[in-house]
């Protein structure tokens, strides 16, 4: 009893305590880890407005709803074609002595995990867009929306970034919506984001759950098993919206859209799996390859056409798996 009577030696040996837990559960670890992992060889370093978009998202506290984890579970395997690795963090150093940017792995997803948002969503359009007021382009989002990182504009000047809003989302306001320097590093980080291919020849960390393929083969092309509208909601509606009009001047409607009530399913696939660059003198930014970069099977494709085709008033023939799958093995020999 003497010893918890001496306050010195209680708070000493508390102190030494203390300070051997640190070394042993975070320090020892810590340095472990920074000798025996190396960023992989094909990892990009990021650009100078990367990183100052990078300390704009630490700034504005993104990552209190936005991890950049993919873990090895069922739910997470719509973020990344693999999961995590410690080679894919071993890049992030600390911003200066005092401050640490580990926490950018995040650990509520209360918004979608950004590890590969860059291929996900790498549309410049789309994201100031979503930045100035995510209900433009999701209309059930629930982030704050950032319209200090824009300013109004009556006449914008030469090299200015004009934001497409659409007019109920101005409040009254006149002009054009101009982005902020800050903005445009923000959106450069977040293109950023790309979960890096392991080098050839490196075994690919499998997923413990298996993505079940289900029956499709059906009569009239329709596509049992599978929920045509979810998936389309999932990798289409953030840009062509629930309704299948898209955004004027920035997405392009697929209702009435002649590519998608063509009977020949090929050019829609194609664009699918391609992604297509041939609306910008339409106005309309590139549009990514969804189906390639999401790792879509034929199935889960020929489910979103068809939710496509007969939805928002389209009425256009159906189409099967099996002729996706023979589509898409031909657009992309064609690709390469």
């Amino acid at each position: 009893m003497e010893f918890f009577d001496n306050y010195k030696k209680l708070f000493g040996a508390t102190f030494l305590l203390f300070l051997g837990l640190t070394l042993l559960v975070a320090i020892l670890p810590a340095l472990h880890n920074q000798k025996n992992n190396a960023p992989l060889p094909n990892a990009e370093v990021l650009s100078d407005d990367a990183a100052k978009g990078k300390a704009v998202f630490i700034a504005n506290g993104c990552v209190a709803c936005h991890t950049q984890q993919v873990r090895n579970v069922d739910m997470d395997k719509t973020w990344g074609s693999r999961p995590s690795i410690a080679a894919d963090y071993a890049g992030i150093h600390r911003t200066d002595i005092w401050r640490n940017t580990a926490t950018l792995m995040g650990t509520e997803r209360t918004g979608p995990d950004l590890t590969n948002i860059g291929t996900r969503q790498p549309s410049l359009e789309w994201n100031l867009v979503h930045l100035y007021n995510p209900r433009i382009v999701v209309k059930e989002s629930i982030m704050p929306a950032y319209p200090w990182m824009f300013t109004i504009k009556a006449e914008p000047a030469q090299g200015d970034v004009v934001v497409n809003v659409p007019e109920e989302f101005l409040k009254g306001k006149a002009g054009k919506v101009v982005a902020t320097r800050q903005a445009l590093q923000l959106v450069a980080y977040l293109q950023s984001l790309k979960q890096t291919p392991l080098p050839d020849g490196r075994p690919v960390p499998e997923f413990l759950y298996k993505r079940e393929v289900k029956q499709t083969a059906a009569a009239g092309g329709e596509v049992q098993g599978l929920d045509g509208a979810a998936l389309y909601a999932t990798n289409c509606q953030s840009c062509h919206q629930a309704n299948g009009e898209g955004l004027k001047g920035a997405f392009p409607s697929l209702k009435d859209s002649k590519i998608v009530l063509d009977d020949d399913p090929q050019t829609m696939v194609d664009i699918i799996m391609n992604g297509y660059s041939g609306r910008e003198k339409e106005g309309f930014p590139p549009m990514p390859a969804v189906g390639t970069d999401n790792n879509l099977s034929a199935e889960e494709i020929a489910a979103i056409m068809n939710h496509e085709k007969t939805s928002w008033g389209n009425n256009a023939k159906q189409v099967t798996a099996e002729q996706i799958k023979e589509i898409i093995d031909a657009v992309k020999v064609k690709a390469n």
